[in-house]
């Protein structure tokens, strides 16, 4: 069948497409968390002890022993097989942006060769996979190759229901053999301890006296594209690199705000319907869903919860989207920029502190002593992004990334903290010294009728920043669609660590000095803002002023590609930072620049390939056929004395050329391999690939235009984006 061909039958197959009806699988609280071993199941299902010290372990991470492991496996493994399970897998979390696993069967054999079933509390702690076929950083080789993984408690085991059967999947983490984490779930948990730690210093010295752990928290808003099957099969650069290549834009795309919060098509709602039924039997709490503000595009969020949790939810979130979608006969697109001319896609990180005792640290509180607490974690989150935004760019750095940051659609590449009119305005009078302390030191008059008497959402939403405070929580907007949240967690837990133990010492000198509690505070935030204040920016961050003074007068770094983000993560600044706070050494800092930059390279190698063969063996054959036909036509009304104007048939033979001949300079480019640092190579895909890649689109998306719709081998925008 010829390229067009296939184009035709996939318009054919999806106008006759409809809706699969929606099974009801029931109630809510009969499938919610059905197929997870929860704190729930365990304490139906373990010994009391065993039950008080898993419960202890969650909550505090508090070590398990080997027999309560013991106890634990053994009851998982009755609840599963109940199930119809026969496997069990370590399921971690490598330098992927996706999921790993290895399934192993609870089946032994006896000394009379019968099958028995065994699962101890070692093989629930530990599984061994190979450590050097992960992407390592050098960490681990073939002839170094053992790895590990280990079970995370904390994180509530579950049973995957797939068309192949039913796996009992542990979530775990992943190391080598010399310890060095390989996977995004330790440094996630060691960033949480280092923050808590921190935390409870500060805490403590604003004379709280009974402090739970804390931990971070998220709730991480997934945007995504869906496309017709059909027409994805028909398009090689979505399957191979997520993202269209070629493509002219529609004549009508998202201009007319009509698709924003719009009615959901009939398919998308079944799917999304079958899709929540999945993550509620998983103890996902799905909460919202709507269409998205480009054609074909959509969203999910979930409620908020504890920042492991949410992280290993967030990657099954994606797994089960992307398989439920093949199930309704879409292809999900993940990809931060799968069309060009419309919006992309990300995934804002809603990000909050908090424990039992205290709240939500980040939610203004009713007290004069609460809001206290709530500005110096405020402080403590001004001065991360300002010290380390680069960071910050490069935990969410990737060559699809890249497409949005800074396109007027996403957060601009430059990190700036917005936290609204009131808000700003308090802390600008702290920097000011505006601040007048009562004689008896125990209010700060800020102007206000009363001490800080913040509302809920005391700003309007700016949706130009990339760091915004939106009443009790921090939103990272510019993280991608199809990246983990770990990285964003990690790096936020960490500088927040740093900065909290930043405030700690100085608040020990202040009050040591005989300073009162608000004094004291009031102290140490002045300082604070008067070192870091030139990061909080409330204005339009798209504009071209903002980015002039961000850089000009602020200091502030416009970062604009991965090639220039990455190196930070083995700037010295930052390394100091992870080894500070223990959350990651130096060689597991630089395995991660390797690891990074090797994927942005390869991706940019990907699509430069696939640029080339689509051009080569459609595109320019489309165009060429329609040449052909256009001049035979011609030629045929000549002999018959009729004459046809030639200028379009000239017009497309010469973009035609100028295809080919971009394509071989791209070619020529490829070939290249030379390079002597691999900062140059990731800045020559940057400049050159990328550029030399736009090139050739150029050329084709011209010709699209031109040459016939029959001739045609490529599904068009105005196919793909609007679902029937």
């Amino acid at each position: 069948m010829s390229g067009n061909a296939v184009r035709q039958q996939a318009i054919n197959d999806m106008t006759s497409r409809t809706a699969a009806p929606h099974v009801t699988v029931g109630p809510l609280g009969e499938i919610w968390a059905c197929d997870v071993f929860s704190i729930a199941t365990m304490e139906e299902r373990l010994s009391k002890s065993a039950f008080k010290a898993m419960k202890e372990t969650v909550r505090t991470g508090a070590p398990l022993d080997a027999a309560t492991a013991d106890i634990v496996a053994a009851a998982m493994k009755d609840w599963a097989m109940q199930k119809g399970v026969k496997f069990f897998s370590h399921i971690f979390f490598p330098l992927t942006n996706i999921t790993a696993e290895k399934h192993d069967g609870f089946i032994v054999t006896n000394a009379e060769g019968h099958a028995i079933t065994e699962f101890t509390g070692s093989l629930l702690i530990k599984g061994e996979p190979d450590g050097s076929s992960f992407p390592n950083g050098s960490l681990r080789m073939t002839n170094a190759a053992r790895g590990y993984t280990a079970w995370d408690p904390t994180s509530p085991a579950y049973v995957m229901n797939t068309a192949n059967g039913a796996t009992l999947m542990i979530p775990s983490v992943f190391f080598s053999w010399t310890g060095e984490s390989l996977d995004k779930k330790i440094p996630l948990l060691r960033s949480n301890a280092a923050m808590d730690a921190a935390a409870q210093r500060v805490l403590a010295l604003m004379g709280e006296t009974e402090i739970e752990t804390l931990n971070s928290s998220c709730g991480a808003e997934q945007e995504y594209f869906l496309v017709d099957a059909h027409f994805a099969n028909a398009r090689p650069d979505l399957l191979l690199a997520g993202r269209t290549l070629f493509g002219a834009p529609s004549p009508k795309g998202q201009e007319f705000d009509d698709h924003y919060f719009g009615a959901i098509p009939a398919r998308v709602q079944v799917f999304m319907q079958d899709f929540e039924d999945k993550l509620y039997r998983l103890g996902i709490p799905a909460k919202t869903h709507h269409n998205e503000v480009a054609p074909g595009q959509f969203e999910i969020a979930p409620y908020f919860e504890a920042a492991n949790v949410a992280a290993d939810h967030q990657q099954l979130m994606m797994t089960i989207m992307k398989a439920t979608a093949k199930e309704h006969g879409f292809l999900c697109l993940l990809h931060e920029k799968p069309f060009a001319g419309i919006n992309g896609s990300g995934k804002h990180v809603n990000w909050s502190v908090g424990n039992s005792t205290q709240g939500n640290l980040l939610d203004p509180g009713s007290t004069p002593h609460d809001n206290l607490n709530f500005l110096l974690f405020c402080g403590a989150v001004i001065r991360g992004v300002h010290l380390y935004g680069p960071l910050l760019r490069a935990v969410i750095a990737s060559a699809a990334n890249d497409h949005r940051l800074g396109a007027n659609e996403a957060p601009p590449a430059i990190l700036s903290v917005y936290l609204g009119d009131q808000l700003e305005a308090v802390f600008n009078d702290i920097r000011d010294g505006n601040v007048a302390v009562s004689s008896d030191g125990g209010v700060m008059d800020l102007g206000l009728s009363q001490i800080l008497p913040f509302t809920r959402d005391p700003g309007d939403r700016n949706r130009t920043s990339p760091f915004a405070f939106t009443g009790n929580r921090f939103e990272f907007r510019a993280v991608g669609s199809s990246q983990s949240v770990s990285g964003p967690l990690v790096a936020m837990n960490t500088m927040l660590a740093d900065s909290l133990d930043w405030i700690a010492d100085k608040l020990e000198v202040e009050l040591s000095g005989g300073k009162s509690e608000v004094a004291a505070v009031a102290a140490v935030l002045q300082e604070l803002m008067q070192l870091h204040g030139a990061v909080v920016f409330g204005g339009d961050g798209y504009s071209s002023e903002w980015h002039t003074m961000a850089v000009d007068e602020r200091g502030l770094r416009n970062i604009p590609t991965t090639a220039d983000a990455l190196p930070a993560l083995v700037d010295e600044s930052v390394i100091a930072l992870f080894e500070r706070t223990g959350v990651l050494s130096p060689v597991e800092l630089e395995s991660r620049y390797e690891v990074y930059a090797e994927q942005y390279i390869l991706s940019i190698g990907v699509e430069a390939k696939t640029t080339v063969e689509i051009a080569k063996t459609m595109v320019y054959p489309a165009a060429m056929s329609y040449v052909s036909d256009l001049v035979g036509t011609i030629g045929g009304a000549s002999s018959l004395g009729v004459e046809f104007e030639t200028t379009p048939v000239k017009t497309i033979a010469e973009e035609a050329n100028a295809l080919i001949a971009a394509v071989a300079e791209l070619e020529s480019a490829l070939a290249d391999d030379e390079f002597a640092t691999t900062e140059e190579h990731m800045q020559y895909c940057a400049g050159t690939l990328r550029g030399l890649m736009d090139a050739v689109r150029g050329h084709a998306d011209t010709l699209e235009a031109e040459v016939s719709d029959q001739y045609w081998p490529l599904p068009k925008y105005r196919e793909m984006l609007f679902i029937k």
